[in-house]
């Protein structure tokens, strides 16, 4: 391949090759196998899309029973994450922990999918942000009519579809702002958290117990390790 680029060079340049130019293309033919040899880094998880994301969910930094008793951690982490839980049971982790997981989890699982709903489609920080929010609390990015409808160019059918995933009523205001992130590109997450404490011997969280903290610092750091 090298003496191809060389031997082009000489045909454009109309001359015999000096030493400054075939420096000039040995730094320039290094620094192209050099960018090639790079691993793919995955998908770029934003602070600020990580940040809208956790503000619509919520940490427990030990292991707890949701609604319908299946053990969970974090922010919303069960084991078919690929991440067992249970070594979290009566073991409260940091906070950092808790992102570090969650960061990871974007990057490898719900991120793909998103990037493969959209079939290479360029979306802006908002609107993967926001789908990537309405993922992680369905799971059905890859089989939402709404999805379908937006790459189709109906985007008024879309956004009207985005609202069917409105089960359990609670979670309505949560749709609504992903909604308004990917269509209007309205941002409403402020970096504040809620934090909650288990009851035992429910393992049940205990919701009386809610702290709001600012996990900027903390998601930055989590993001900057690699997730």
């Amino acid at each position: 391949m090298s003496k191809t680029v060389f031997d082009a060079v000489r045909v454009v340049k109309g001359s015999p090759l000096t030493q400054a130019d075939v420096d000039l293309i040995n730094r320039a033919l290094g620094a192209d196998q050099a960018e090639a040899a790079q691993p793919d880094a995955g998908p770029v998880i934003t602070l600020r899309a990580a940040l809208e994301l956790v503000t619509h969910e919520a940490i427990v930094q030990e292991a707890y029973k949701d609604s319908v008793g299946v053990w969970t951690w974090g922010i919303g982490v069960t084991d078919a994450s690929g991440h067992g839980v249970m070594r979290y049971k009566d073991q409260p982790q940091p906070i950092e922990r808790c992102l570090e997981i969650y960061i990871w989890l974007l990057k490898t699982r719900y991120a793909p999918d998103v990037l493969k709903a959209f079939a290479g489609r360029a979306l802006t920080e908002a609107q993967f942000a926001a789908a990537l929010s309405f993922h992680y609390n369905t799971g059905a990015i890859l089989k939402a009519e709404w999805v379908k409808a937006w790459l189709a160019g109906d985007i008024a059918s879309a956004r009207a579809q985005f609202m069917n995933w409105r089960k359990p009523p609670e979670i309505i205001p949560r749709r609504e702002k992903e909604r308004d992130l990917f269509f209007d590109g309205r941002w409403s997450g402020d970096a504040m958290c809620n934090v909650y404490q288990v009851r035992k011997p429910s393992y049940a969280p205990d919701w009386s117990s809610v702290k709001r903290i600012d996990v900027s610092a903390a998601m930055q750091a989590a993001i900057a390790g690699g997730g």
